[in-house]
């Protein structure tokens, strides 16, 4: 009998990505999203979790840090962990513990636009202040620096002078949407 591949996905926010791994994996029998962990108890990913029957934690960012017995009794049994708009810095215990099995999105083409304090709208405004030609995502392994993993893909858009940091973000949105479950199970196809 093969064996059921489960993730852990991590969030802070509203869990659109959340939503579209769920619906992606929804009818392969052999990919299950077993627990949904939020930083924050009223992020909306929290809702959506719940409205496809998924245990939901809330672990605080403090916990993340002080708590590692808390938070890998959360994850255990999962294969990968997917941070899905996740604003909390893996900790070092849980990289070592899961070896190119923690997989970031980022809305931007790394090494441009990444780390401290590059994430949603942030990096949007950074990538139209520059007057970028492009932008697009990066999917990523986890290591402990911040956005700086090895790259498993990146999918660019064309950007246009009348781009503002509205449309950029919708346009990342849309690759997003198409290819971040593809990638995840590709990663998993291979692992």
């Amino acid at each position: 009998m093969k064996k059921i591949t489960k993730l852990a996905i991590l969030v802070s926010g509203g869990g659109t990505n959340l939503e579209n791994i769920i619906n992606y994996f929804k009818n392969n029998p052999d990919v299950e999203v077993s627990v949904v962990i939020s930083n924050k108890a009223d992020a909306y990913a929290v809702t959506r979790a719940k409205n496809h029957g998924i245990p939901c934690s809330i672990i605080t960012r403090k916990q993340f840090e002080e708590d590692k017995e808390l938070v890998m009794n959360t994850v255990k049994g999962c294969d990968f962990i997917i941070l899905a708009g996740c604003l909390v810095r893996i900790p070092e215990y849980m990289i070592e513990a899961y070896p190119k099995r923690i997989i970031n999105i980022h809305p931007a083409l790394l090494p441009k636009y990444g780390g401290k304090g590059m994430y949603g709208h942030h990096v949007h405004e950074a990538v139209k202040a520059a007057g970028e030609k492009e932008s697009g995502i990066t999917i990523h392994y986890v290591n402990n620096e911040l956005d700086a993993g090895e790259h498993i893909a990146q999918f660019r858009v064309a950007l246009t002078e009348e781009d503002t940091p509205d449309t950029i973000a919708d346009k990342i949105h849309e690759l997003e949407m198409e290819y971040f479950p593809k990638v995840i199970e590709e990663c998993i196809n291979k692992a």
